[in-house]
């Protein structure tokens, strides 16, 4: 194939094969990005980051794989590294407000934040973000970016089992969440859902975390 042949250059170190990848690929790891973080500013710094990384790792790209599902395994490693990092800072953040006699005042949304327009496309990227980042991966994978279960699969290194739970749990915490947000305005930010979730379940997620591998 074409791509193949783009890819064995550009791990050789072709700068204009990288670039047609790039152009190739470069919406769909974007549109990745901003399901995963909720915001076009971060987004685009996602979407940056997994270039130059796709980019350093492309020599250790083995041929036998599915290109496209190893950039998209790329791109939710980014993100779901800068969501943690962002995590335990905030919660430094906090901790050091609070020994401080501060409160931490409410944040208006960013434009960026209403990228998404419509009442209803507002509603599910909130809800989408209120989901544990290993759900929100396979959701969005799955139910946005349209890959099949096998290249979800793929794509986050589980078996396709664990994928199809991870996106039955995810899509019925979807529902709870549409649903809740829908009778109760006042329900809980994505933020502050995060910051509820069982303390087991993310020191299990962060185990996972340290299994993947990119390669």
């Amino acid at each position: 194939m074409e791509s193949d042949a783009l890819v064995r250059r550009a791990a050789r170190g072709d700068l204009d094969a990288f670039e047609t990848l790039v152009q190739i690929h470069q919406h769909r790891i974007y549109a990745l990005a901003l399901r995963m973080t909720g915001s076009e500013e971060d987004a685009k710094d996602m979407a940056q980051e997994a270039l130059l990384r796709i980019y350093r790792k492309l020599p250790d790209f083995r041929a036998e794989a599915n290109f496209g599902t190893w950039v998209y395994r790329v791109t939710v490693n980014v993100c779901i590294d800068e969501l943690r990092r962002r995590k335990r800072r905030e919660q430094l953040s906090t901790e050091a407000l609070s020994d401080s006699g501060l409160e931490l005042s409410s944040r208006e949304a960013t434009p960026e934040e209403a990228v998404l327009q419509g009442e209803e496309g507002r509603e599910l990227q909130e809800a989408i973000l209120r989901l544990p980042e290993d759900q929100r991966a396979a959701v969005v994978l799955r139910d946005v970016q349209g890959l099949s279960y096998e290249q979800v699969a793929e794509s986050l290194q589980i078996n396709v089992n664990t994928v199809k739970s991870r996106i039955s749990r995810g899509r019925r915490r979807l529902r709870e969440f549409l649903l809740c947000m829908r009778n109760n305005p006042a329900a809980p930010s994505s933020k502050e859902a995060t910051n509820r979730q069982d303390p087991q379940r993310a020191r299990s997620g962060t185990e996972q975390h340290n299994d993947r591998q990119e390669g």
